[in-house]
This record gives C-alpha cells, sequence and structure tokens, in this order.
C-alpha cells in the first residue's frame, strides 16, 4: 500500500507523510495521501497539536494509519529507535481532519502509554497498529479500547542511533601495474 519509512516525533512542523484512509466520497475504497502533521490552529487558540490521547476519547470516523518502519526518540543529546522486535513494519494509529481554507489534509498521532522497553525513555508513544489490524481500525471492526492499547513487553528492540556517522579511516590502493614489477602503465612490456 505505502512504502513505511522511520517515524520521528521531532519531525519539523507541517511535515508531509503518507496516511493510509477511506475516501472521503464514500466509494469505500482506500487511498494514500500525503498530509500534513499536526491540527489546523485556527481551531485550538494558535496551537497546533500533533498527537491525541487515546484514554477516554473515541474516534467513529476519519481514522488513518501511517506506515512505519520504526519510531525514534530522543532523550538528551541521544536518539533512539524503536523497531518491532520480528522486524516487521507496522501503523501508527491516527486521526485525519480535512482541508480547511489555507490549511491542508491534515493528521494526528493517537497515543497510548509506553511499554516496558519504551518507558524507559519516553511515557507515550503512537498506538501500534499490526499489519493483521489494519481493516479493524479502518473499519471499526473492533472496540478501540481492544486496538488501542499499550504492547506487552519485548515487542521492541530499542538501538541508539549514532549522532554522527562514524568515521571511515582513510585507505590508498596501491596497485602493482601490469606486466614485470615497477613497469609503468603508458610503457608496458610485450608478453610473449
Amino acid at each position: 500500500m505505502s512504502t513505511a519509512t522511520p517515524f520521528d516525533s521531532d519531525a519539523p512542523q507541517g511535515s508531509l507523510r503518507p496516511i493510509i484512509r477511506y475516501k472521503p466520497d464514500g466509494s469505500g475504497k482506500k487511498e494514500v495521501v500525503n498530509a500534513r502533521w499536526g491540527s489546523n490552529p485556527r481551531f485550538s487558540d494558535g496551537v497546533q497539536f500533533r498527537f491525541v490521547r487515546s484514554e477516554g476519547q473515541t474516534f467513529p470516523a476519519q481514522r488513518c494509519l501511517i506506515p512505519a518502519s520504526e519510531f525514534q526518540m530522543k532523550v538528551g543529546s541521544k536518539q533512539y529507535r524503536a523497531t518491532l522486535d520480528d522486524g516487521n513494519f507496522f501503523y501508527l494509529a491516527g486521526i485525519w481532519e480535512p482541508a480547511m481554507s489555507d490549511w491542508p489534509l491534515a493528521f494526528r498521532i493517537i497515543t497510548i502509554d509506553a511499554n516496558a522497553e519504551v518507558s524507559r525513555y519516553q511515557d507515550r508513544h503512537g498506538a501500534i497498529i499490526l499489519r493483521r489490524q489494519v481493516m479493524d481500525w479502518l473499519d471499526a471492526a473492533v472496540p478501540e479500547d481492544e486496538l488501542l492499547v499499550t504492547p506487552p513487553a519485548h515487542m521492541f528492540r530499542i538501538e541508539e542511533i549514532a549522532s554522527t556517522p562514524p568515521k571511515q579511516k582513510a585507505f590508498s590502493l596501491e596497485v602493482e601495474p601490469l606486466g614485470r614489477p615497477g613497469a609503468s602503465l603508458g610503457k608496458m612490456d610485450h608478453m610473449e
């Protein structure tokens, strides 16, 4: 459906991401569209919200999925990535908002309490929708309190992301010219 890429919760305001949703025309067809991450500040006293808590909320309409291969967390000056322990990609549960006036199509990520591995770095993370749960989320076929739950322990592998790529040592490659040792490429001996 769409390429899963790393999700960085510290991405700049207004970042565009592909989302998967049902077309709003009522056709029942799914589509992948780019949407701006964050709500329209016009409706929230000038504040753009990028997340919405799952607790006490229902999301009966305008559900979407954000494909992700990992999500990234920043703690102080260090950055970490969380991937599923089995290596699969996943989706983050979201809700989309229609374009209005000068504000484009937008989405927010629904958050849940962090699981055991992630809670060492932050209190919350995006609600994880596994590949087998995609239609359950989009169709509202399963109650939210069964989908928007803290994942069990040992679901994520956490790795530190190097802040700067390690420098490779410079190396040189000395090549002996063809022919006899010491001969230059321009004056190769004729082989008999």
